[in-house]
């Protein structure tokens, strides 16, 4: 086994600055804000599912803020085209050629809201953004932000005039995850603190970055860098063999759901400071990474991805 990492600890304490801030914004779901730290670390892309109002804009703006990235928010609906996201080409009379005009997938860190109510076209324009980090457009391809990283809500309760996302869309996900409402205590906190900045005589300006996009991709480096000893790696191709074998699951892991599986682990142990990565890890991040992608009933997911954790034995 590695040594814990000490390689990095201006970077680190920067990131447990960008931990605390998201932590204030978001009262009291610091599990939560640990799973969108793992999947922007992991270098995937995250699926919110929850009811409007939880702070999932809220927490999208902070992190592109707290990173010095530019932030960009789609409104999903039935007739956002493909264009209005990945962009179009234009004509410029006085050069007499076309220019290309970028779109919001330009953006470090990308907002989808309420993805499920653009149609098939329009979701599929994000396909080869999310998997490749690029967009191609009139047959020319433009590269993406070194950073990119797409936040993708859908509300799970309203259903008309939505559009199920494909299993080839879900995929691309690393992660999905619900915020879910807060304590009576943090709500009422929330409350004080929203007083208390109207009676501030100062307006608020942009909060101070805390992290460099050097330092995020340098870290984005290290996770992938995280030693996996042989054995979890076979013990994580076991699990995988499990979703495909489980009666309950219509779609069991793909490869490239694997690969997600142990970067997430991965990103998960460099949060806790550890160099390298143990089979808890695996259980920790399982459910928001099986979630995503197999074909599972809701009121059904914790409990077939429990009992695949539970048939595979865990190395010692």
């Amino acid at each position: 086994m590695s040594a814990p990492l000490n390689k990095a600890p201006v970077s680190l304490q920067s990131l447990d600055s960008l931990r605390h801030r998201l932590n204030s914004t978001l009262l009291g779901k610091p599990q939560v804000i640990e799973q969108v730290l793992a999947c922007l670390l992991a270098r995937g892309h995250l699926l919110l599912e929850d009811l409007p109002g939880l702070g999932k804009t809220t927490v999208a703006k902070t992190l592109a803020e707290s990173i010095g990235s530019t932030f960009a928010r789609v409104q999903c609906t039935p007739d956002l085209l493909p264009g209005d996201i990945t962009g179009f080409s234009i004509f410029n009379q006085q050069t007499r050629a076309f220019e290309f005009r970028q779109g919001p997938v330009f953006a470090d860190i990308l907002l989808a809201d309420e993805i499920n109510r653009a149609t098939p076209r329009t979701q599929s324009a994000l396909l080869e953004a999310m998997a490749e980090h690029q967009v191609t457009v009139d047959n020319v391809r433009y590269p993406l932000s070194k950073i990119s990283f797409v936040m993708a809500t859908q509300n799970p309760v309203e259903h008309h005039g939505t559009y199920h996302l494909p299993e080839a869309q879900l995929d691309r996900f690393a992660m999905k995850i619900t915020i879910g409402y807060p304590s009576p205590e943090h709500e009422a906190r929330m409350l004080a603190q929203a007083i208390e900045q109207a009676t501030t005589a100062e307006v608020p300006g942009a909060p101070k970055p805390l992290l460099t996009i050097n330092e995020l991709m340098q870290m984005q480096q290290q996770v992938a860098r995280l030693p996996v000893q042989a054995q979890v790696q076979q013990y994580l191709v076991a699990l995988g063999t499990a979703t495909r074998k489980h009666r309950q699951v219509t779609l069991g892991l793909s490869p490239r759901g694997l690969l997600q599986w142990q970067r997430v682990a991965q990103a998960r142990a460099f949060l806790l400071g550890r160099g390298f990565v143990t089979p808890d890890d695996i259980q920790d991040v399982a459910l928001p990474v099986l979630s995503v992608r197999l074909g599972i009933e809701p009121e059904a997911v914790k409990t077939v991805i429990r009992d695949i954790l539970d048939s595979v034995p865990v190395p010692v």
